[in-house]
This record gives structure tokens, sequence and C-alpha cells, in this order.
């Protein structure tokens, strides 16, 4: 057995059976990955997967465990690598972080820019994409860090942590009629045409979720995953938006009493959200990436991180107010 051996069934796992795509993401030849995996089958004497001619069709009972163990023995190896780095370059390196476009728009500028003046060695790379992305970009070694609203806590493999809540606003132009209202329903919401974000990102579900449970139903005209997009069709007056407190409170143009637009809370109406951070369960954190966590919220602590890291899969996770 080998640790070539290991990689090809993993990432064959990875590339749903396509040796194809393995050869490609492994730069390598198909044949001689087909050859490596039936040495490693042979050698433990199972088979791995179930074939039709040359071609992988499903991965047999026993090769799930293999594919366990597997998954086990490469992330070790990858916390060995990452020990190396941490003492052979104490302060320097990349911290990468998967995120969406609010968090990376609106929360993590001031964490990042605290970071950078701690450790100024360290370089940030930013990935966005929906929670989905994030979470599997942390899965899969692309980010050392993730943070979103919705989806992360599904991840059997991840650790998550409850990072800060927060709400959803209304965002109206100043001339507009409800505009003078200070609390306002979701009967007068549904009766407006809405400008929301798209199902999978920012808490969209629990709007949805509200229309549904009074039994109205909502005339969103136009869905974004960005809140300046929002906020952009409901200056020219498309509609009235919805999007997270954290895309107004320090708007420029909304605070001043000539703006064109303003804003008012509707957290009594949807309810409050639960932003989270993410890492891969046992993966060895570089302290500068514990650091960054602290930044972004005050709820997190290197030791808190740490120890949730080490504990078992399926134990109990924070309050999730049902996202």
């Amino acid at each position: 057995m080998n640790l070539h051996q290991f990689r090809f069934v993993h990432e064959a796992a990875r590339r749903n059976l396509n040796l194809t795509e393995t050869a490609k993401a492994l730069h390598t030849s198909q044949p001689g990955i087909s050859k490596a995996i039936l040495e490693l089958e042979e050698e433990l004497g199972v088979d791995i997967f179930v074939r039709h001619g040359k071609r992988l069709k499903q991965i047999t009972e026993p090769g799930h465990q293999v594919l366990q163990s597997v998954d086990i023995i490469l992330r070790e190896l990858a916390n060995l690598r990452r020990i190396g780095d941490e003492y052979a370059k104490q302060d320097a390196g990349t911290l990468s972080i998967a995120t969406t476009h609010t968090q990376a728009r609106y929360v993590l500028p001031a964490p990042v820019a605290a970071l950078r003046k701690k450790h100024p060695k360290v370089a940030v790379s930013l990935h966005q994409g929906t929670p989905e992305q994030v979470a599997r970009m942390v899965l899969d070694g692309t980010a050392d860090i993730g943070l979103a609203t919705e989806s992360l806590s599904d991840f059997a493999d991840l650790v998550t942590l409850p990072c800060y809540e927060w709400q959803h606003v209304a965002v109206l132009p100043a001339a507009h009629p409800l505009a003078s209202v200070s609390r306002l329903t979701l009967e007068q919401l549904a009766s407006e045409p809405l400008i929301s974000y798209h199902p999978s990102f920012t808490g969209r579900k629990r709007i949805d979720t509200a229309f549904a449970q009074r039994g109205l139903t909502p005339d969103v005209v136009l869905e974004a995953i960005d809140a300046d997009v929002i906020k952009t069709y409901t200056r020219l007056g498309l509609g009235i938006g919805l999007v997270a407190e954290m895309a107004v409170r320090d708007d420029p143009m909304m605070g001043h009493p000539d703006a064109e637009l303003v804003w008012r809370p509707v957290g009594h109406l949807f309810g409050p959200n639960l932003a989270r951070i993410a890492f891969k369960r046992g993966a060895y954190l570089r302290q500068f990436v514990l650091t960054f966590a602290e930044l972004v919220s005050d709820r997190l602590s290197s030791e808190a991180i740490t120890q949730a890291l080490k504990a078992p899969a399926g134990g109990e996770s924070p309050p999730d107010y049902g996202l």
C-alpha cells in the first residue's frame, strides 16, 4: 500500500467514479490509476469498486469503509504538512476563507484588516460562493475556514460554531408611502413588489416561511445574491428590498436626511438568523487561522475551537434558530 493508491481511490470517489476526470485532476494517466486501484484491491483482498468492463460503476460495501480510512489517512497527512508549515513559518502563510458575498462585503473587511495588522506576513485569499459551495471548499481543503448562514451545519464532517446573529431589514425609497411606517407588517409587504435574495442565500428561506405561515404569497419581482444589487433596483422603484441588516448599517448613502433610500427593521416578522463559522473536522489549524476566528466574533476563542475540532462527530450542536 502507498499514498499514491490512497489518493487515486479517494479522488475517484470524489469524481463520481469518472477515471478520466480523476486522471486530469491528478495529472496522471487513466491506465495508471486503474492499475494502482487494482493493486490496492488485490493487497487488501476486497473490491473497492464494482466494475462494468473497465468502468467503475459504484462503491462496494467494504469499499465505503476503505474510503473512510483513506480519508482519515490523507487528512492526517495534510495535518502533518500544516504542522511543518506552522513551525517553519510561525507568522507567515496564506489564510484561505470561503464565504458568501454578504459576509465578504459587509462582515469580513474589518477582521481581515485587523489580521493583516497583527500578522503582516499572512496573505488572505477570499473565495465566494453559495453556502453549499462554501461548505464544499472547506471540506476539500480549498479553504481553511468557512462563514455563512445556511447549509454549513448540514455537513457531518464540518465543525460549525455560532458566530453572530442578524436580522433582515426592509429598504424603501424615501418617498414610498410605507417609508413613514416604523413597524411594518407581513400584509403590508405582501401587497408590494419585493426584491430579495436568491432562495439559497442570506436567510431567504425564513422570509418565505414567514409569509407561508400567514397564508400570504409575496410578489417577488427580482432575486439577487448581492445586497448592493437589491438596493440599486429598489432605488429605481422596482419594489421594496429585503436585505441583511449589515448591508445598510454603515451605508453612507442611507444615513443622511436627503438619502434616496430608508430602511426599517423587520426582524419581528422573519426572526433572527445565525451566521456560523466552519472548519473541517480533525483539521490542524495554524495560529493565525484561530486568531482570525476570534477577530470575526467575540463568541469564539482558540480554546473553544480547538476543543470542538477534537470532539467526535454527532455530538450536541449549538442552537441553530431553525436554520
